[in-house]
């Protein structure tokens, strides 16, 4: 792997990246995601009462906190990144040191007190779910040391596609490289193609139905399992053109006396993770009713793994317009 002119490599920089404040201000000014991991833990003290918890990946230690006032036993959080030094300081800070041990280092190459943990915390979500997350550090831990009934909060995720209407963004975005004054740059289009978009996708925009494609039981599922290819279906709901798929994903905590759930797509309170945006290559003009129908491919990229290849293919036979498309996307 290369180093940069400090002998870091790429991998150092990504986690050097987590710790800067930035990041976690923003992570925990996420109501939608603090509030839902806050409620799923404290609203559950009977479930964490006396217990051994584990919170991979922990920043800031807010999780771990929590879990430490629903009653835990001991609560053990990992973090590589060089914000677990500030955690320390906040740990002990709320008088919990006791409660929390901080270590920082690799989750597979640290030394945990304890041979087994009863639960797994972690915020490991990415962009598009699976871009630059931490599950699979998050299974390797479950299959090390969680106990046989062990639970993991949040414990389920699903994927889910539509098609959205984006004439005007598209236009300023890609179709700017057609005439940039007076020059061509559509080499530069074709990259920006290819590469998904991670903004925030007004509900409006929205004009078929939802359809999941990938659910994720975080409990049984294997690290092969998160690269797949599986189909899906919509159905155009009224009279306009596709610009693009939008892809989000959806997390439960089922393990709770009540469970917890939050959305990230376009149709709820916003969150840090946006939405995801996959331009079609042409427009679709299409008619209330009219059916898109394929395939989503997802793998980490050979080259560098914290990359995603998705692919799409689509079809359509609409009343007004018919379309046939295979689309690679590099997400990096």
């Amino acid at each position: 792997m290369a180093t940069g002119p400090t002998g870091m490599t790429s991998k150092d920089y990504y986690f050097d990246s987590y710790a800067h404040f930035g990041i976690h201000e923003e992570m925990l000014k996420d109501e939608v995601r603090t509030m839902s991991y806050r409620d799923s833990i404290i609203k559950n003290k009977h479930i964490f009462q006396g217990k051994v918890v584990l919170d991979v990946g922990c920043g800031t230690g807010i999780l771990s906190m929590f879990a430490a006032k629903a009653g835990a036993k001991h609560v053990i959080g990992v973090d590589m990144s060089n914000i677990i030094d500030k955690a320390k300081m906040i740990v002990e800070e709320n008088g919990l040191s006791d409660k929390i041990t901080l270590l920082k280092g690799k989750m597979e190459e640290v030394v945990l007190p304890y041979d087994k943990v009863d639960i797994i915390i972690s915020e490991w979500m990415g962009y598009f779910l699976l871009y630059e997350s931490m599950l699979d550090t998050v299974l390797l831990a479950r299959d090390k040391y969680l106990q046989p009934n062990g639970m993991i909060f949040p414990d389920t995720a699903t994927m889910v596609i539509a098609t959205i209407e984006d004439g005007d963004y598209k236009e300023e975005k890609l179709n700017f490289w057609e005439n940039v004054y007076g020059f061509k740059m559509t080499c530069i289009k074709e990259t920006a193609m290819k590469e998904p978009l991670v903004d925030t996708v007004e509900s409006r925009c929205v004009n078929s139905s939802q359809c999941v494609f990938k659910t994720i039981d975080i409990l049984t599922v294997k690290k092969e399992d998160l690269t797949f290819s599986v189909p899906f279906e919509v159905t155009v709901n009224r009279d306009d053109y596709v610009h693009a798929f939008i892809s989000w994903f959806d997390i439960e905590f089922r393990a709770c006396h009540k469970p917890v759930t939050f959305s990230t797509g376009p149709f709820a309170k916003y969150t840090h993770w946006k939405q995801t945006v996959l331009y079609t290559k042409d427009t679709m003009t299409v008619s209330k009713g009219d059916v898109i129908k394929g395939s989503i491919s997802c793998a980490p990229n050979a080259e560098n793994p914290r990359d995603l290849d998705i692919t799409i293919d689509y079809e359509l036979e609409g009343k007004e317009d018919s379309a046939k498309e295979h689309v690679e996307y590099r997400m990096c």
